[in-house]
């Protein structure tokens, strides 16, 4: 079968969710990683040609995130060359709440191809699959902002609104903004981690700098820690990141995913088990 579906960051969270998506609808995408054949580098775009080929549309993630240094370059060159070999439609994942992720969807928007914008605020699975799940499994839990209000998404509930609009032209020019259905702070997230684990897990609230500097002490990469703190200081305080929207029910037909939902069915991986 020939593949004309292109998955950029096929390997990551809301990319092979993706991946296992279109499979499951009997379309074989090509994925985009630095591992797959073709492969896709950010960093070398050498390898751009290659995995474009013959692609008539494709799901874009940027890793790490679309704020940092580079990216909008980097999403300019690709949407370029997108168009100069035929590719018809780009489905871009941006984050709610970054100016930055802003100027790439803009691009994306001008860039004269079909595209849909799949904007999305905090993932579940950081959690889980990311970031902080170290903390969960130490059972002391310390982060900075402890009472924002985030409404959390399920990266399942992504990947299937992505492949939606990746497949269904209803949806070009359209932005589509993604978040679970009730606001949550990370003490009620520790709270329900901890009874769906039925383990003690400690919560303790510090600041952004006491983060930071713990970041440092852990030796953590300096670009990593600059875009976690960049993600606390800037995009999880934005106004706009703490509204809920009805996307994904108005796209997929269904209720978003709850966080407590999303925590019941991760407790029965073991992954929270320390």
């Amino acid at each position: 079968m020939n593949t004309t579906i292109l998955v950029i960051g096929g390997t990551g969270k809301t990319g092979r969710r993706v991946v296992e998506q279109l499979k499951n609808k009997g379309i074989e995408p090509r994925i985009g990683s630095r591992n797959a054949t073709p492969s896709f580098d950010w960093n070398d775009k050498n390898t751009w040609v290659k995995s474009l080929e013959g692609i008539e549309r494709m799901y874009v993630t940027y890793y790490p995130d679309l704020a940092i240094p580079g990216a909008k370059e980097s999403i300019e060159s690709l949407t370029t060359l997108a168009k100069e070999l035929g590719v018809k439609k780009v489905v871009l994942l941006s984050g709610k709440g970054e100016v930055e992720a802003e100027a790439c969807e803009q691009i994306v928007a001008n860039s004269g191809l079909d595209y849909t914008i799949v904007r999305a605020s905090w993932f579940n699975q950081n959690w889980s699959e990311s970031f902080f799940l170290d903390s969960i499994l130490s059972g002391n839990v310390a982060l900075p902002m402890s009472d924002v209000l985030i409404p959390y998404v399920d990266a399942d509930d992504i990947a299937e609104v992505a492949t939606e609009v990746l497949l269904n032209d209803d949806f070009n020019g359209e932005i589509i903004e993604v978040t679970g259905p009730e606001l949550i702070t990370f003490k009620d997230i520790i709270a329900t981690i901890g009874n769906v684990s039925k383990r003690e897990l400690n919560f303790l609230p510090i600041t952004l700098d006491q983060y930071v500097a713990g970041m440092r002490q852990m030796q953590l990469p300096e670009d990593v820690i600059w875009l976690i703190e960049y993600l606390f200081s800037h995009v999880l305080t934005n106004p706009n990141n703490q509204l809920i929207s009805h996307d994904i029910e108005r796209v997929l037909g269904r209720k978003a995913t709850s966080f407590t939902k999303y925590a019941e069915e991760t407790v029965k991986t073991g992954v929270w088990n320390p």
